[in-house]
Order: structure tokens, then sequence, then C-alpha cells
């Protein structure tokens, strides 16, 4: 195998999705054939990553992508993580195999293609085709759960309006928004660019004037209804904008950190095969990560009454998906057509990316 052959799979496979575009990853050439991957978590900096396991879901969709990149150089991915490693920097040996009777995975050509979609989408209703597609892509271990009718999209629409008055109003959250927006940009390779994150342009202005500073957000929350235009534009509107919201759960539990990374290789194959399909996606995890703090008793906020109603959230959302407190929930995003974003995060060069 050519040292170009691998450079463009490393390239490839950097455009996996991470939370807020943390790029938890490095890569280390061990071989011509033999690539290891150190990954690691942002549990103790981000409020988000409960355990990590946000970053080890990133770890196994960029694991997937980096298979799906070697198909379409005749080449076969395997990976196993390397024992002995803390589960904050774990290690993943992937090794390369010439297959000259291997296929092009059919979601090669959607690995740069893949975007995030923050503003409203289309309500045209999926197809069958689609449907059967999404249904299909993260495979039999994995559960597809759509809610899709106007009824459902406000219900959901509802909770995630709920949901963003916790995320803005707390304290521990704030931390993460101030770092993870590049105000004025439009691309971005290593943040999200503010032309993606969904506001007109004077909430923007206002966002990063307020953003500045805590005691300034909590006054606008507290005096001047500070959160309404942010959940109106970036949760309330979208939820109601789109074809369907969809969730993705796993049949088995979610325990050690590989449950983790095969669930991120699940995603992924999810949100590439929703690209395939002419679908854009948008992630709402913050449910999801919600929950997973209130199931698991670990408060994440000083404040008892965030804490609370963090709790009482996870509730409305087991009720409305069907579950209880031990069903195993992996991803929720909503899908639908419509223009394409005019801005996205980038991801930084392969050379920034080599473990050194």
């Amino acid at each position: 195998m050519s040292g170009l052959a691998l450079e463009r799979i490393l390239d490839l496979a950097r455009w996996a999705p991470s939370g807020d575009n943390t790029q938890p990853w490095r890569f280390e050439i061990v071989a011509c054939n033999h690539i290891a991957v150190h990954g690691f978590d942002t549990r103790d900096q981000v409020l988000y990553d409960f355990d990590g396991h946000a970053s080890h879901m990133a770890h196994g969709a960029l694991l997937e992508t980096l298979r799906i990149a070697a198909t379409g150089f005749g080449l076969e991915a395997s990976w196993s993580l390397r024992l002995g490693g803390p589960a904050t920097a774990p290690i993943y040996d992937v090794l390369l195999e010439e297959n000259p009777g291997i296929t092009i995975d059919p979601l090669f050509p959607y690995i740069e293609k893949r975007v995030v979609q923050r503003r409203v989408m289309r309500t045209t209703p999926l197809t069958q085709a689609q449907h059967q597609a999404l249904v299909r892509a993260p495979g039999s271990a994995y559960e597809v759960q759509f809610f899709e009718v106007f009824p459902e999209r406000l219900k959901m629409a509802r909770l995630l309006w709920d949901n963003a008055f916790i995320r803005l109003t707390c304290p521990e959250a704030y931390k993460v928004h101030r770092e993870v927006i590049e105000w004025g940009a439009r691309y971005s390779k290593e943040r999200i660019p503010e032309k993606a994150v969904g506001v007109d342009v004077l909430t923007g202005r206002l966002m990063k004037w307020v953003m500045q500073r805590w005691s300034r957000v909590d006054f606008f929350n507290r005096y001047l209804l500070g959160t309404v235009l942010p959940r109106i534009q970036l949760d309330f509107l979208p939820a109601l904008g789109c074809a369907a919201h969809v969730l993705l759960r796993s049949h088995q539990p979610l325990i050690e950190l590989v449950d983790y990374v095969r669930a991120g290789i699940a995603l992924q194959r999810l949100w590439l095969t929703a690209s395939s399909v002419g679908l854009y996606l948008q992630p709402q995890m913050t449910p999801v990560i919600f929950r997973w703090y209130a199931r698991s008793g670990k408060a994440f906020s000083e404040s008892s009454d965030i804490v609370h109603h963090a709790s009482l959230l996870a509730d409305r959302f087991e009720s409305l998906i069907g579950g209880d407190g031990n069903t195993p929930l992996v991803f929720f995003s909503r899908v639908g057509s419509g223009k394409s974003p005019v801005s996205r995060s980038l991801r930084k060069d392969v050379s920034d990316l080599i473990f050194k």
C-alpha cells in the first residue's frame, strides 16, 4: 500500500463527526498497514461529554469512516481496542489489508458531503425508500424510531424548548458554549462557525456580546427573556420544521467503552445513509445526555433546580418515546430535505492530527 493511499484514507477519516467539532483523536502511523488511533475524551472540560461517552461514540464514527474510506482503495480495515489503556485515552489499532475483491462501500461518496443542518428544513414526509434505508443503516443490533406527524413533532418541539432552557441557564454549560463558537466565521477547522449556528444576524450579534461574561447571560436570562430568541430559532422552529425526529436505540445495554464505540459506528452509518438518500440531519443530543446524568444519579450542575428539571425532562422524554429508565438510547436527531447549508465546520489538517 502506498503512503499516498494511506494519507488519503486519513484525510477522509478525519471528516467523522464529533461533539462541537472537538475531533478527539490523533493518528499514529505505526507501519504502512497499521494506524494507531489515539483517542481522548473531554469529560473534564465539557459538560456534554458524560463519562466520556460522547467522545467514545465519536471514536466509533471515526473508525467506521476510516473503514469506509479504506474500501475506496481496495483495502479492508479492522480495528481493536488496545488493552490496558485508560478510558480517558483509549488507543485503537487499525490494520489495513489488501483485498482485491472488496467492493467500495456505497456510503464512500458521502463522507465529505455529510453535514449538519441546524436551520429549518422542509416538512415533506419521508418516502418509503428513505424509511427503509434509515432503518437498515445501523444494523440489527439497533432500532430506529421515527416521530413524523405534526402532533409528534410538536411534542418534541415542546420538549426541546424546555430542554434548551436548561442548557441556556446552566452555568456549567455556559463555559462550553462560550468556547465552541467561532464568531463571524463561515467555516471553522476547530469549532462551530457562527453562520452555521442557526440564528439570524441580529441574534448572533447579541449572543456574541452577551456570552462574553456569565453575569451578562444571567442578567438577560433573568430580566430580559434572554433565552426566548435562541430557543425559538435554535430549538422550537427547527423541531417543527423537519420531516421527522429520529431516535437510535440499542437492543442491548451500553455498559463498556466498546459498546459506545460500536454505537458511534451505528450513528455514523445512519448519518451517512441520510445523506445518501437526500436528507440533512441535525443532532439533538442534549436530551439524551441530560437523561444519562439523571439516570446515573450524577449531578451536572451546582444548581439543584437545574438538576431537578433535567430529571423531570428525562421522565417526559421516556414517556414520549415509550421507554423507561433502562432503555438504552444512542442518538437523537431530526432529518429533512431543503437547501444546502451555507456554512459548516471543517476539520484540522491531517498534519495537525498526527500523534506526536
